[in-house]
């Protein structure tokens, strides 16, 4: 698709609908152009675009259009942008002075392919490769498989569908997100340089959006017609500017850690990690002497191409174009990436690396690891298989990074069985409870294991108590659909599945009501996530200050389930008995202070169940006993309501609030009790965050 925005195409005062522009897709097809206040219409459109006006974020705003919350585009961006209006016919590549400059990216365009750019990069133009993962599965109502724009189909009308379902406004549903942040957020958010805070916050607001506009859509539409709500999230987040480090750089990425994780490359575009979409090398233009050169600032090697990464500190990395699906194979060019990989050789400026390896939970997609930055050491040219002459590059690691992809390789080979895990004390410490095992492993010093306790898969309530509200459970025999709008179910969970159809939370609702022992589906229904027992393989492992803990070989995705709580309910007064004895490190107490997530403190609040619930997991427990308390968690809790007309069937489930890496240790907030009560101590708080509050108790 091509369009020219701000190109003698403006509608008359009051008749511009803001939702139009926010439809555009996809984004990195669209250059937008920002008209002048003195003359927005002062040029010609001759390829007789649609007619619609895409307003600078900051204004002047015509009449009839007032500004959308959030934006942050500063009066020099709104000049930039404007200047990029009447060069935009011809784009200059960004310019850097000293290698360690940043460079401004302005209406989202970058000399090679980047979001916005209205043609794919060679190194993907025309073919569909591994690579290519969740986010760059081509959309075929946007493009076809030469990369060349065609017209997306118009976007229907609003109202109602035959039969009477809804046509729901995405736009709204995304502004309704953007409106429940927090406030502080964007201004985190309004740094010229990221943060750890900003990464994270751009991530997670991101991943809520996508998951609910996937939510949202496929309940109003046929699943088999749902479009790609993480282009959607992303095109949205792009144009209203939300995004962390809006400068290209050369090195490291403020808030952008080594061994970070991402399932869409549309993340890596808006943490400013990898800017193109698509393409596989990111570059930026270089002023040296009186000559511009491109230089290579990042790229993703995910295999693609005949990539070879055998070594952990060394690449073999192809480079780009050299296939079409029309006109077949030929000879790659020295230009465009592999120029600028050539260049950087020359120059010797450090590269970051991201990998993308495959997800294994998801055979069809790719996870994105960075690795973190490396040097081009050599270049050279080879036959491929393919009989064509392509450009190869050597890449080292730099000495001296923490480990990421290695850790990756490693886990691998436990798996294998090449290499044993060292430290391994129990195989499996549930004894065939679950149905993964759960090995323990000590490499820390000589402890042989935590205190005896029995391992338990769930939670024993030995005094049930009859529902508050009866109920028949469901009658979806073949598992509950997300447009069943007559499923009970699904009413009590707002007309909505609550989960996506990958398993992951698409709501952050304080109450999760899921299918249970009253319903006819069956146990694969997706309204029962809960009840499938362990997905990851999880390990008890010794940490250095904080006793035992819990981590994961298995990448883990934003909004997945974890485990449960397992244990025996208690009442009240053996929580009292357990307090005065301070040996109440296993018991989860719903009825404390649990800081929410600040990000979305209106949809995020202390989750409201129909009684106060205690499990103590001291004798009887499973692995959410040795999940550590951090006051900047990774996960967080939820109670669970499974439709049980017989009795109170009250659960409480984990989920993951952020991807999170394999090995990386698990933690949820233990939440405080105030008043404390007598003979209660604070507890010293190990869990290292920034936040860290330095006790809980």
């Amino acid at each position: 698709m091509e369009h020219n925005l701000g190109q003698g195409n403006v509608p008359p005062p009051g008749s511009i609908d803001k939702s139009r522009v926010l439809n555009v897709k996809p984004l990195r097809t669209l250059v937008p152009v920002f008209p002048s206040p003195s003359n927005p219409s002062s040029s010609s459109n001759p390829q007789g675009g649609a007619p619609f006006v895409c307003v600078s974020p900051s204004g002047p705003f015509p009449s009839g259009v007032a500004p959308f919350y959030p934006f942050f585009i500063s009066p020099e961006s709104q000049r930039l942008s404007e200047q990029n209006a009447q060069t935009a016919q011809t784009p200059a590549p960004q310019r850097v002075g000293p290698i360690s400059a940043a460079v401004p990216i302005n209406s989202f365009r970058t000399p090679n392919g980047d979001v916005g750019s209205s043609r794919k990069n060679s190194r993907t133009r025309g073919q569909l490769t591994d690579e290519d993962a969740y986010a760059e599965v081509q959309d075929v109502d946007a493009e076809d498989g030469t990369g060349e724009g065609r017209r997306t189909k118009q976007k229907k009308p609003r109202g109602r569908r035959p039969g009477g379902t809804a046509v729901v406004d995405l736009d709204q549903v995304a502004n309704d997100i953007l409106s429940s942040i927090n406030p502080i957020v964007f201004d985190v958010l309004k740094q010229p340089d990221g943060s750890r805070d900003a990464v994270t916050y751009t991530l997670m607001i991101y991943e809520v959006m996508r998951r609910k506009l996937g939510q949202v859509e496929e309940t109003s539409r046929d699943i088999a017609g749902a479009k790609r709500p993480d282009l959607k999230a992303g095109n949205i987040m792009m144009t209203k500017g939300i995004r962390a480090n809006s400068k290209k750089r050369i090195g490291g990425v403020p808030g952008v850690e080594i061994g970070d994780i991402f399932f869409f490359r549309f993340e890596l575009c808006l943490v400013g990690l990898h800017s193109p979409s698509m393409a596989g090398i990111d570059y930026i233009g270089s002023k040296t002497s009186q000559e511009e050169e491109p230089l290579a600032v990042s790229i993703v090697s995910s295999g693609g191409y005949e990539d070879n990464a055998e070594d952990g500190d060394v690449l073999i990395y192809s480079g780009q174009g050299g296939a079409n699906r029309e006109k077949g194979a030929s000879d790659q060019k020295l230009e465009r990436g592999n120029l600028a990989l050539e260049k950087s050789l020359h120059r010797g400026n450090d590269v970051r690396v991201i990998k993308g390896l495959r997800d294994e939970a998801h055979p069809t997609g790719k996870v994105y690891v960075y690795d973190g930055l490396y040097k081009i050491q050599d270049s050279w040219v080879e036959k491929a298989k393919s009989g064509f002459n392509v450009f190869k590059y050597k890449l080292a690691r730099l000495p001296g990074q923490p480990a990421a992809y290695m850790i990756w390789k490693s886990i691998q080979q436990w798996t294998d069985k090449t290499v044993t895990r060292t430290g391994v004390i129990l195989p499996d410490l549930t004894s065939g409870a679950e149905n993964l095992p759960v090995c323990l492993v000590n490499d820390v010093d000589n402890e042989k294991g935590p205190a005896y306790f029995t391992y338990s898969p769930s939670v024993k309530n030995l005094k049930p108590t009859a529902p508050l509200e009866s109920s028949g459970g469901c009658s979806c025999t073949g598992g509950c659909q997300a447009v069943n709008h007559n499923c009970p179910c699904i009413q009590k969970n707002g007309g909505y599945l609550q989960y996506s159809a990958n398993g992951m939370l698409a709501d952050l609702k304080s109450v999760i009501y899921e299918c249970g022992p009253s319903c006819q589906c069956p146990p694969n229904c997706r309204n029962r996530i809960s009840q499938g027992g362990l997905k990851f393989r999880l390990e008890v492992f010794k940490t250095k200050d904080k006793g035992w803990g819990l981590r994961s070989w298995d990448p883990i995705r934003a909004g997945t389930f974890i485990c449960e709580y397992a244990g025996e309910v208690i009442d009240n007064a053996r929580v009292d008995e357990f307090s005065s004895e301070n040996e109440d490190d296993y018991i989860f107490d719903s009825t404390r202070i649990y800081p929410q997530l600040e990000i979305f403190p209106a949809d995020t609040e202390a989750p409201k169940i129909p009684s106060p619930l205690y499990i103590s997991a001291k004798n009887e427990g499973n692995v959410a006993r040795f999940m550590n308390h951090s006051c900047s968690p990774n996960v967080l809790w939820r109670p669970v309501i499974r439709e049980n007309k017989n009795e109170s069937d009250l659960h409480i489930a984990f989920y993951a609030i952020r991807h999170i890496p394999p090995m990386m240790e698990l933690t949820y907030d233990y939440g405080t009790v105030l008043p404390l009560k007598g003979g209660q101590k604070k507890k010293k708080c190990f869990c290292g965050s920034a936040k860290c509050r330095g006790y809980f108790c």
